[in-house]
């Protein structure tokens, strides 16, 4: 099974690597290795790679950017469908542009800034690629997926199936997709026409206040906590006291409490253990139970009680 999927990968021009570290592949670096992972440059080859994968009940991950993965120390037993971050989005008419799922989201923010096209001013300085924003409609500064995604192209088995935004209740960090498993391959965006100007301005002025506010200068997934109703998760922490609480290489950042940062050599334990402790505190204290956004691959949450 696994050589027909290598052939196949070939024959599509796919990059195939062997135990590959997920560290190497996520922005928080951590991970052990993987047993494969294959680079997917278009459509094609990810619908290809997709039904064998399917078909043969072969273990995969999809991956693009892993901006917003933790990975077992472990690692991952089976196959890394990652794909491709180049790719050039397209305008398609007067308001819309679509793209590849592996192109990241300040390339499209930019994009349509060059074009004219306002909406995703706010993406600017988001880290993750489009198909992971779509699958989990990401959002900052006032702004999400949802305000602008038109329709998305998703992987069933070897097809390519478009879907309405419409049909993907997507919700606050929520969309069906995260419950089918889809693979997102592509989406189309509805923009509108504004000043490029202007649209650089305000893309500067999101760029100079996540340098001032986040710990970027630090291996992260980003915001580790979901925003809890009614309270920001960053403060809660903060108002318990939990700024700087470090576990081994793990450490819950001193310059944005929101943030749990690689300080060096943090494994997947480290992080999980502390972010054990950050929820234990902050529920004891506030009564509020933070929800992690970031998702953990190989393992499970430790469970912290009701």
């Amino acid at each position: 099974m696994i050589d027909a999927l290598i052939g196949t990968a070939a024959a599509y021009g796919c990059r195939v690597e062997r135990d590959l570290p997920m560290a190497e592949l996520t922005s928080f670096r951590i991970g052990g290795p993987a047993d494969k992972v294959i680079t997917l440059p278009d459509i094609q080859a990810a619908a290809a790679i997709n039904g064998i994968c399917v078909d043969q009940n072969i273990p995969h991950l999809w991956i693009g950017k892993g901006s917003n993965l933790l990975v077992s120390d472990a690692g991952f037993r089976g196959v890394v469908l990652k794909l491709a971050t180049g790719g050039v989005p397209v305008r398609t008419d007067e308001t819309h542009v679509t793209c590849f799922a592996g192109v990241g989201l300040p390339t499209l923010s930019r994009f349509a800034q060059s074009q004219g096209l306002s909406g995703l001013e706010f993406a600017c300085g988001i880290p993750g690629s489009v198909g992971g924003a779509v699958l989990m409609n990401a959002g900052a500064y006032g702004g999400c997926m949802a305000d602008v995604l038109e329709s998305v192209t998703v992987l069933r088995g070897d097809r390519a199936v478009e879907i309405p935004a419409g049909e993907l209740a997507m919700g606050y960090r929520h969309t069906t997709l995260m419950q089918t498993g889809e693979p997102v391959v592509a989406a189309t965006f509805r923009l509108a026409v504004g000043d490029p100007a202007a649209m650089d301005a305000r893309i500067t002025e999101l760029l100079a206040a996540r340098r001032e506010k986040q710990p970027l200068e630090y291996p992260s997934a980003g915001s580790f906590f979901k925003r809890p109703e009614g309270h920001f998760a960053g403060a809660l922490i903060e108002n318990c006291g939990l700024k700087g609480r470090r576990v081994g290489g793990a450490e819950v950042s001193q310059k944005h409490a929101g943030f749990v940062i690689n300080v060096g050599g943090a494994t997947c334990a480290d992080v999980q253990e502390l972010a054990w402790q950050v929820r234990t505190v902050v529920r004891r204290e506030t009564g509020v139970l933070l929800q992690p956004e970031v998702r953990l691959i190989g393992e499970e949450w430790k469970t912290v009680e009701e």
